[in-house]
């Protein structure tokens, strides 16, 4: 198995790549921020030891997606990322709201239905912050956040 420095370093000189052959990505600033947070929160994870087995999970039965699931030894994480450039607002892991936990929480029983019922779960939610020019990345991972809608 690839460390997880290297495999970044792979990815990112990839990327660079394909920022030189192909057309420069339209999609809109909050977007691209989002997907480099789950990116970032990615190879995070995978440095603290989690096993990432699904990214951006979907089920035709419910609507909503879970960003992350992983093992974090015995127990298997459904994983929310949230990704902010600014402190002002409102923190990251407030950002997820009632409605956005009773998606996360439909999408992880269909996914559980899969294991055996005796399968240990939590719910974290990994706030990635870009703060500054030239942005630092500020990653915290808060684990075992209640899915109570």
């Amino acid at each position: 198995m690839l460390p997880a420095v290297f495999t970044r370093t792979i990815l990112r000189g990839l990327d660079a790549i394909v920022r030189r052959t192909l057309p420069p990505d339209d999609r809109p600033a909050h977007l691209r921020t989002g997907f480099r947070g789950e990116e970032d929160a990615y190879f995070y994870l995978r440095s603290l030891g989690y096993i990432i087995v699904a990214r951006n999970f979907r089920t035709p039965r419910c609507r909503g997606e879970i960003d992350l699931i992983a093992w974090d030894g015995d127990v298997l994480c459904f994983i929310e990322v949230k990704t902010r450039t600014t402190l002002g607002v409102k923190t990251a892991e407030a950002a997820v709201d009632r409605h956005k936990r009773r998606e996360i929480a439909q999408v992880a029983r269909e996914y559980l239905r899969r294991l055996p019922p005796t399968c240990q779960w939590r719910f974290d939610v990994v706030s990635v912050y870009y703060i500054g020019l030239p942005a630092r990345t500020q990653i915290e991972v808060f684990r075992n956040a209640s899915l109570a809608a």
